[in-house]
């Protein structure tokens, strides 16, 4: 089972939003990379919530949502990038 599976498809459009604003944040030399995956878990309740109304479960999305892009991400590098 994917964590995908779990995840609202309204949600989706949050996936490449969250990887963009990664990158933009990884690109800020004053940011340092722990600090990201935060960044992008604020970003993602706070779209999810906007996106699927004011709920726990909006906020359970946005968690959700964010792994799938942190997890994609790392795995993505770790298994296409150099090694």
């Amino acid at each position: 089972m994917d964590a995908v599976d779990h995840v609202v498809k309204n949600a989706y459009i949050l996936i490449p939003a969250l990887y963009i604003i990664g990158a933009v944040f990884k690109g800020i030399e004053k940011v340092p990379d722990r600090f990201i995956p935060l960044i992008l878990l604020f970003f993602g309740i706070a779209g999810a919530l906007g996106l699927l109304g004011i709920s726990v479960s909006s906020v359970i999305q946005g968690i959700l949502i964010t792994g799938v892009t942190v997890y994609g991400d790392q795995i993505t590098k770790q298994l296409i990038g150099k090694r």
